[in-house]
């Protein structure tokens, strides 16, 4: 199979990586695999404490030097596509967009407490009917009214 290792942290060589490999999966009718090297600023998960086992200097120097935000922004304050005030006026957008999306999805109707059991596998295996089982063991338990 044909292969493209690209910088991941590069937005132009990501986009340029992907294009080729369109193209060449295109003209060959064979699927090209993308290796997008990068690095893992943060931790794996929220249970995950990462300084236990790498330097905190290397990350933040890795962060300094392969950042994709840091290196696109530099990229448009370098040519004078962006400044310090229209990255606020973004940032201010994009907040408000984000605000208004999680008011809308909060005035929608709950959904149904079934439908988190139901919507993977076409018979539902024993260990969903046992979590399910138990989740309703607990609303009760807890005096908590769900639909």
């Amino acid at each position: 199979m044909a292969g493209i290792r690209v910088d991941g942290n590069d937005v132009f060589a990501v986009h340029a990586a992907v294009a080729e490999a369109r193209k060449l999966a295109l003209e060959t009718s064979a699927p090209v695999m993308i290796e997008a090297m990068t690095y893992r600023q943060g931790h794996h998960s929220t249970s995950d404490d990462s300084s236990r086992y790498r330097d905190v200097d290397e990350v933040q120097a890795a962060q300094d030097v392969s950042d994709p935000l840091i290196r696109i922004d530099k990229f448009l304050s370098h040519y004078g596509w962006m400044d310090d005030n229209a990255v606020a006026s973004i940032g201010d957008e994009e907040r408000a967009a984000v605000l208004r999306a999680m008011e809308a999805a909060e005035a929608r109707p709950t959904p149904k407490l079934e439908s988190m059991f139901t919507d993977v596998y076409h018979e539902k295996p024993p260990h969903l009917i046992r979590q399910e089982k138990e989740l309703r063991q607990h609303l009760v338990r807890h005096n908590i009214h769900h639909h």
